[in-house]
């Protein structure tokens, strides 16, 4: 038996879904794309162009979710299936986008440069617990407008886990187009074995900007894995209520499914999401919050009954510091969404509002992952009986250490942890330097950065991206990329 949580029952599930079905006909869905405006209209939506609105009929939701999907399979770099997106498998992947490192020397936060990407993507190469890369850190020494495709240009450089991200701006969508094509040999390879996921984000409420709009478009017509990051903000742009907010997420996330099955059936296309609960004392947007949980739990539970592959930012901390805090938000974060089913899990290692990312926490956090899949695993019997033919031979003496059922069995049933977690008794503790989990979370991030093992991506291929993101930088007014480091495989 596997253990699962579902936060809402059947009858409001069906509600949420009737209620945002109304809502997408009255008042409708804000598009600020002509071109999508049109396709919305010869697809038989109700389409005002002046105002830029599409009210679309309920049997158009119905032949989208048709075509789209119940899977997605995802491919690492080396072309081996990683990611098989549907049903109740779960996987974790580092947060995105941060635009701010907490610098291991001086545990002081400060813009992110290229080699501190370079040292994250081996760092999460060596966490088994991680199971695709996401270009984690927005690079300060490169253009703002070429910071989406850059994080690509690095992963493929020196990762081998599957890709996640986004692109920043229409423009900025087919830099990351080339780069795949550069690296795969061939268009047709991007749809053929997806080796990455391309985040969307409509705007709460109800509606697309002119950039979201062209990337889904985008990602439809090349077969790019879409990922749908629907973002209420429940008491501020969308009802504080969590039933509400999951209905607007619903809304404008089927919105999303419409367009994207309307440029190309069959299109793979995941349901996300990065919703959150406003703090009314402080004026945030907490990704820890017990009801930012919920209401990804939730958007998944509905997901699932629409039948779609399905993604959330859960696992991340509000803390501005790896602390006490930090772990109790990752690790109720990760749990919950975990028993949830949520396919994609996103968040490992960030902080501050998804703002911050560290060494330490994402290494801490892969801690937190591994726990979590072995509560996923279950109780199992194991054998014919429940061990009381062991517990007979044994006796009263108790000896089970030294019996060759513990032997077979301790390493099916418990998740061995790295040093990171600290379960020696306190004099070993104090022999071994008396640190704390930060230090050796530390420890180990440096030790993962240097038994790295860098790819074998061919010396023309590491070329044509070059060339590829060179082209895009220029544009922007940089010369040069930023140089480097030089690796070499170590021998084994």
């Amino acid at each position: 038996m596997r253990p699962k949580l579902e936060i809402l029952d059947q009858e409001l599930v069906e509600r949420i879904v009737g209620e945002a079905y109304e809502l997408l006909w009255d008042p409708g869905v804000r598009v600020h794309r002509e071109g999508a405006l049109k396709l919305l209209a010869d697809g038989g939506a109700t389409v005002d162009f002046e105002k830029k609105t599409a009210r679309i009929p309920q049997d158009m939701i119905e032949e989208a979710l048709k075509t789209a999907p119940a899977s997605v399979d995802i491919y690492d770099l080396k072309g081996e299936l990683r990611l098989h997106l549907g049903q109740d498998n779960v996987y974790f992947y580092p947060g995105a986008t941060a635009l701010q490192i907490i610098d291991p020397a001086t545990d002081e936060y400060r813009p992110p440069v290229t080699e501190d990407l370079v040292r994250f993507i081996q760092v999460v190469e060596g966490l088994p617990q991680l199971d695709a890369q996401a270009g984690s850190l927005l690079c300060a020494d490169v253009p703002r407008m070429v910071s989406d495709s850059y994080r690509y240009y690095l992963m493929l450089l020196y990762g081998s886990k599957p890709l996640c991200g986004g692109a920043f701006s229409i423009e900025g969508w087919y830099p990351m187009k080339d780069l795949l094509v550069a690296y795969l040999g061939s268009e047709e390879a991007i749809a053929a074995k997806p080796v990455n996921t391309m985040a969307i984000c409509p705007s709460p409420p109800l509606l697309w900007s002119e950039i979201t709009c062209q990337n889904l478009m985008d990602c439809a017509r090349w077969g790019l894995p879409a990922v749908l990051i629907s973002m209420p903000l429940a008491g501020a742009t969308a009802p504080v209520t969590i039933a509400g907010a999951v209905t607007q997420h619903t809304a404008e996330s089927l919105s999303g499914v419409v367009i994207h099955q309307l440029v190309n059936p069959g299109a793979p296309i995941i349901y996300g999401g990065s919703p959150a609960m406003f703090d009314m004392r402080e004026g945030t947007t907490p990704m820890g919050s017990i009801e930012t949980v919920m209401i990804n739990c939730a958007n998944v539970q509905v997901g699932k009954y629409l039948g779609l592959p399905t993604h959330g930012y859960v696992g991340l901390s509000d803390a501005k510091i790896v602390d006490a805090q930090a772990g109790l938000e990752s690790a109720m974060g990760a749990i919950l969404g975990a028993l949830a089913g949520i396919n994609l899990i996103c968040g490992a290692g960030m902080s501050d509002f998804e703002s911050g990312l560290s060494f330490e926490k994402v290494v801490i956090d892969a801690e937190v992952i591994g726990m979590t899949r072995r509560l996923l695993a279950g109780v199992e019997a194991r054998e014919e009986t429940l061990a009381t033919a062991l517990m007979r031979e044994v006796g009263h003496h108790g000896h089970f250490l030294a019996t060759d059922h513990t032997r077979k069995w301790f390493r099916e049933e418990q998740y061995i942890p790295s040093a990171v977690i600290d379960r020696a008794s306190q004099s070993t503790w104090e022999n071994r330097g008396a640190k704390n989990v930060v230090q050796r979370a530390r420890e180990r991030a440096e030790a993962l950065i240097a038994q790295y093992q860098p790819p074998d991506v061919p010396v023309e291929v590491r070329k044509e991206l070059k060339a590829v993101m060179s082209r895009a930088a220029r544009q922007y007014g940089m010369d040069e990329l930023p140089p480097l480091p030089e690796l070499q495989r170590r021998k084994s």
